[in-house]
């Protein structure tokens, strides 16, 4: 599973370098390197004009393209070329990770969507149906035993009988019938198997139930060939909007109060390889649900106008164009270098915090 996340990982930083790079030869403008990972170099090798290169430092990508960072008037130079063409080049890795999470999430409609059901739904196209824990109440039995949001309850043992689980219905009337006592839970977590046991609450605050535990039925829902592209496309667009709704909440909740939303957790490579392993571990459908989720998460940071990421460039472009005149180049590179080192710095700080998590 692990050399799995690693090429897709790479696979996400090679497609996204390739928008910038296929954008880039399509409008006639050279490319000088092409390098996974960040300098100092490991390897390389020329091949025509374009120099492609593995670099030390494994934090993501980069494509050289000429006369971007140095003004050059020759052609196939990045800064002889209009507006649109430079927009199309610089937004071209963006709309790379918007393309792989369409292509990831119609290949999910097709095999089967991890979809929220109600106890009623059965029939075609419905398979694989679980329950999910999606809160739980600080304090309550579910939290002093160690359940976490998005384990799976496959078994319950109670009063000497097991119980198959497939409905949160039968959930909630096991808790009821055994008030007071103590239940086995048969938990799944992403790829791991393991029992939690409980003891049922006879009397809890309102709206919490006996464990504490908040409940969803999914399933794997299909779709026919010709709609799973619709779908996968839609599904792209409302994960984009759902994202961006909670950017501005977390946002408006750290300026308002000077802290993150109670459960709002900044994960690095680390934290993102074990989500990975979780989303792996349930099977296909979820995995590649999840790299649309960081798809479209990736396609959301690069756009953000912070200089040394595709959205910075594209700032500056605009910058240039209200201005009618080039920015200095030597501010622009410092600027650039300055937030990249800033931007490595916190990577690197989120990873080590993402060990002792984990760890």
């Amino acid at each position: 599973m692990i050399f799995i996340i690693i090429i897709t990982l790479v696979a996400l930083i090679i497609i996204h370098e390739l928008g910038h790079f296929i954008a880039a030869k399509k409008l006639g403008v050279k490319v000088e390197e092409f390098g996974l990972g960040y300098p100092p170099k490991i390897w390389g090798k020329k091949i025509g004009e374009t120099l492609y290169s593995l670099n030390l430092i494994p934090f993501g990508g980069f494509v050289k393209i000429y006369g971007q960072e140095q003004a050059a008037k020759e052609p196939g130079s990045f800064s002889e070329k209009p507006f649109w063409k430079k927009s199309i080049i610089i937004l071209g890795g963006v709309f790379s990770f918007w393309v792989v999470s369409a292509i990831a999430l119609s290949i999910v409609m097709a095999i089967g969507s991890p979809t929220v059901i109600d106890d009623r739904a059965e029939g075609s196209g419905i398979s694989e149906p679980k329950i999910q824990i999606i809160g739980i109440t600080q304090g309550s039995p579910a939290f002093e035993a160690g359940l976490k949001p998005g384990d799976i309850i496959r078994q319950i043992e109670a009063g000497g009988q097991k119980f198959e689980i497939d409905k949160v219905g039968q959930v909630q009337e096991i808790a009821k019938a055994n008030s007071g006592l103590q239940i086995t839970l048969d938990i799944q977590r992403g790829g791991e198997f393991f029992e939690k046991n409980l003891k049922v609450r006879d009397s809890y605050p309102e709206g919490e139930g006996p464990m504490g535990i908040s409940l969803v039925r999914t399933a794997l829902k299909k779709y026919p060939w010709y709609e799973a592209p619709i779908k996968g496309l839609q599904d792209t667009a409302r994960l984009t909007v759902l994202i961006v709704e909670s950017w501005i909440m977390v946002f408006s909740n750290l300026f308002s109060t000077g802290s993150l939303p109670a459960g709002v957790e900044v994960t690095g490579i680390i934290g993102i390889f074990d989500l990975f392993s979780q989303a792996g571990g349930l099977g296909l459908s979820y995995f590649l649900q999840f790299v649309g989720l960081i798809a479209v998460h990736l396609a959301l940071i690069n756009s953000l106008p912070i200089p040394a990421l595709d959205g910075g460039w594209f700032m500056f472009l605009v910058i240039e164009k209200i201005k009618g005149h080039p920015l200095n180049q030597n501010v622009v590179q410092k600027v650039s270098g300055a937030f990249f080192f800033l931007l490595v710095a916190l990577m690197v700080w989120v990873t080590v915090r993402d060990i002792i998590r984990i760890f």
